[in-house]
């Protein structure tokens, strides 16, 4: 047991602290009735007068300090405030807060996290150093605050021999002689991301199905998932696109069968996540389109018979595929030709968030949001794209999004539990990463997209990690 903590220690302390305070006490009774007695002496030039009266100074307030030291340490030993307890707190009630963006959950087999209140009584009956380690453990579930590591484990599959990577996205077929891009892995400050086993992804998984539903971000993602799941399964020919379809740019549905384990993963293409309307009448000339930002997509009834729901959202909220592009805003029958984007993108965003509390069973689905991902578009007009050999050592101001900044705030506002995948952080550094003149097209530069394999996978082993039991989560 800590010296510090002992009973005999604090008494001898408290003793020690009412001694100094009589001396302190007596002495400043006798120093302020004799001060003016010494006083006359002082002015005389008696230097002995002046010796007594510093020492007796000296003495006395030192004795005082010390006993302010000692009622300083008897009060944080009977009143521990350590931010961390607190902390801890905070962190165990915010658990409950519909927006878990920080945090691996602890899960049970079920893909739907409890939110069953602790029996207080125990809560109660923890010790100190119980709360303490609980909120170490706690602290050390924000995955998305974290640096970019070397690890020559990586990458964890081949684009070559995935089918289900586009071409487009394969890198090093497509002529890039660098593959020092593919040999990062993402390193939380305060813990480990759980080390991938496709196998027992696949176990967890079995007869389930996940969804992606979003933009070419989303797509990608979900072929990096396939091509990360086909790392465990033997018979390669198990695995099929259900109907067949090859994979293009405007394809609005895929859906991949894990026939062994009765797994699918499906991506559904829908940008907005709205619905795409016709011109009203008497709209001007200019609008060829509308968004209609107060309804979902029609093909959102087909995202409901799901186990894993994750979206995305915000590379085409931009005004060259919007205005320049004839599309506009529409609520009910009002065509908003002055609203501005992000409050286009907001108001969406809020229809989705209503679709998600009226529409999905909260028992069976686990819902996610991915955040925007970072692009490293330069120049004056954000057309010049020039890829690294290596990640950047700071995030050089693309940490922040507007984009993810409304969508950690509209979740946080929902009743009913989404996780935010905050990836704007962890991508801000990888402009090593892109897709750059290395796709099918390497007379159009990218510097939007991602090469297969590389930071994507990083995504889904973090996603993976949320559908864990707790002991393997842990």
């Amino acid at each position: 047991m800590d010296i510090w903590n002992s009973w005999w220690v604090l008494q001898t302390m408290q003793l020690l602290g009412l001694f100094s305070f009589w001396i302190s006490f007596a002495k400043f009774r006798t120093l302020f009735s004799r001060a003016f007695g010494y006083g006359h002496k002082i002015v005389k030039g008696d230097s002995s007068a002046w010796i007594f009266v510093s020492l007796n100074g000296m003495v006395t307030v030192g004795s005082f300090l010390f006993f302010l030291l000692v009622i300083s340490w008897a009060y944080f030993f009977a009143f521990p405030t350590s931010p961390s307890v607190i902390k801890s707190y905070e962190t165990s009630n915010s658990s409950h807060s519909p927006v878990q963006s920080h945090e691996i959950p602890n899960r049970s087999h079920s893909f739907v996290q409890s939110h069953d209140i602790p029996n207080s009584s125990h809560s109660f009956a923890q010790s100190y150093d119980e709360i303490l380690k609980s909120n170490v453990s706690m602290d050390k579930c924000n995955v998305f605050e974290g640096s970019w590591v070397r690890d020559d484990s990586y990458p964890l599959y081949d684009a070559s021999h995935c089918p289900f990577a586009e071409r487009g996205f394969n890198c090093l077929a497509n002529g890039r002689k660098d593959r020092g891009y593919t040999k990062w892995r993402w390193k939380p400050k305060n813990c480990e991301i759980p080390k991938f086993d496709a196998r027992r992804i696949l176990e967890q998984l079995r007869g389930k199905r996940v969804v992606f539903v979003g933009d070419s971000l989303s797509r990608t993602q979900w072929e990096s998932m396939i091509c990360l799941l086909m790392t465990g399964v033997e018979n390669k020919k198990s695995v099929y696109e259900i109907k067949g379809s090859k994979i293009t740019k405007q394809i609005r549905f895929l859906g991949v069968r894990f026939s062994t384990f009765d797994v699918r993963i499906d991506f559904y293409r829908s940008v907005f996540l709205v619905k795409p309307g016709s011109v009203p009448r008497h709209a001007p000339q200019r609008v060829k389109t509308t968004l209609r930002l107060d309804k979902i997509d029609d093909i959102s009834h087909e995202w409901i018979d799901s186990d894993v729901l994750i979206f995305n959202s915000g590379h085409w909220w931009t005004r060259t595929k919007l205005f320049d592009m004839g599309w506009y805003f529409q609520v009910g029958n009002s065509l908003k030709l002055g609203m501005p984007i992000n409050s286009g993108f907001k108001t969406a965003l809020l229809t989705w968030a209503s679709w998600i509390e009226n529409t999905i069973n909260k028992n069976r689905t686990r819902v996610f949001f991915r955040t925007f991902e970072s692009s490293h578009w330069s120049g004056q007009n954000h057309n010049s794209c020039k890829v690294t050999q290596k990640p950047w050592k700071r995030t050089n101001g693309r940490e922040r999004s507007p984009i993810s900044d409304m969508i950690k705030k509209v979740v946080n506002n929902m009743s009913g539990p989404v996780t935010v995948l905050h990836v704007t952080p962890m991508t801000a550094y990888r402009s090593d990463g892109h897709v750059g003149t290395w796709s099918d097209k390497p007379s159009v530069p990218d510097c939007s997209h991602w090469c297969l394999p590389g930071v994507p996978d990083m995504w889904n082993e973090i996603l993976l990690s949320y559908l864990l039991p707790k002991e393997e989560a842990n």
